[in-house]
């Protein structure tokens, strides 16, 4: 069956036209979880169609604890405080490894020829050829960020089983593509915008994500935009304790673009020339072997891209990011 039409329980009563609804939903995961028949359906309709529709949408109610987040940050802008060479100490040894620090200025947008004015730590799953990295300068780091980890997979592991209804796979399709997986929190620094840099550059470039969706606690400071499937850019400031949820090119692959990845930005706002940004998204990747084929019921008339497993997608995305050198 093609997501051209969504299965019965999941379709919409609303009989205004997309273009003209604006609001973004804001879905509660406690009704996923917790609640009754009707709220859980409507929650899986609430996301299907906002990622589908938006690209994007705001969920509270989750289990990432408010507390931890707030200390997060805390620590985030301490690490970020210290001097250029020690945070060197903290770069990857592997070329292209997924661990440690990366120093402002290396990454850039798919197809950009300037470079993002950001800096940024890695925190993922250790595997046996790669373990994570951390700072000895700051022993809390490593309790706080491997809990916040536990906490936005949690999150992202339901959010990726509520998708299973309206993709027609079994419930745990995605469960078994993720478990193991090499999911990566990314702790971003925006450092304060330097007099004289290149117009061309922004904190962010329009970029879309490589993996499965993305998970973002609300940041420290605005500048996030992200793209409707209007082609209007919209500027997202996120309450407390909400978590702001995209789809990212993965999962676009997978679903034929029924689910469209999500471009964002973060553009270079007037208070960003005297003060930091930080910001913490976890991008949810399956394991390198999963196969990236698209889905039989998002086939249509054909499938738009050839199958690639999720680790070979990766590798050619971190070469297009500027993350490993081209050989």
């Amino acid at each position: 069956m093609s997501l051209q039409t969504q299965p019965n329980e999941f379709k919409s009563t609303s009989t205004q036209p997309k273009e003209t609804i604006r609001r973004v939903p804001t879905l509660s995961l406690r009704d996923y979880t917790h609640g009754s028949e009707e709220q859980k359906n409507q929650f899986i309709l609430g996301l299907f169609n906002g990622i589908k529709d938006y690209g994007f949408i705001i969920l509270k109610d989750h289990p990432v604890r408010a507390e931890l987040i707030t200390r997060a940050y805390e620590i985030l802008e301490a690490f970020y405080k210290l001097p250029t060479e020690t945070k060197r100490k903290y770069v990857s040894p592997k070329v292209g490894g997924q661990k440690g620090y990366t120093p402002f200025g290396k990454e850039h947008a798919k197809d950009a020829s300037v470079m993002d004015l950001k800096e940024f730590y890695h925190v993922g799953r250790e595997t046996e050829t790669e373990k994570n990295i951390w700072p000895t300068e700051m022993p809390e780091f490593k309790l706080i960020f491997s809990q916040l980890y536990a906490d936005l997979e949690k999150a992202g592991m339901i959010m990726m089983e509520a998708l299973t209804g309206p993709l027609h796979v079994e419930k745990d399709f995605f469960s078994k593509m993720v478990t193991g997986g090499v999911s990566i929190l990314r702790l971003l620094h925006y450092p304060p915008i330097p007099d004289g840099v290149d117009p061309r550059c922004l904190r962010a470039a329009p970029h879309e994500d490589i993996n499965f969706i993305t998970l973002l606690p609300a940041a420290t400071a605005s500048g996030l935009q992200l793209k409707d499937r209007n082609g209007e850019w919209l500027d997202i400031v996120s309450e407390n304790n909400t978590l702001i949820v995209d789809a990212g090119d993965m999962l676009a692959r997978l679903t034929n673009d029924v689910i469209p990845s999500t471009t964002h930005q973060v553009v270079n706002t007037e208070e960003g020339r005297f003060k930091s940004r930080y910001s913490m998204p976890f991008f949810m990747h399956p394991r390198p072997e999963a196969s990236l084929a698209c889905l039989q019921s998002c086939q249509g008339d054909n499938a738009k891209y050839p199958p690639i497993t999720a680790g070979d997608f990766l590798t050619q995305r971190l070469i297009e990011i500027g993350l490993i050198p081209k050989t």
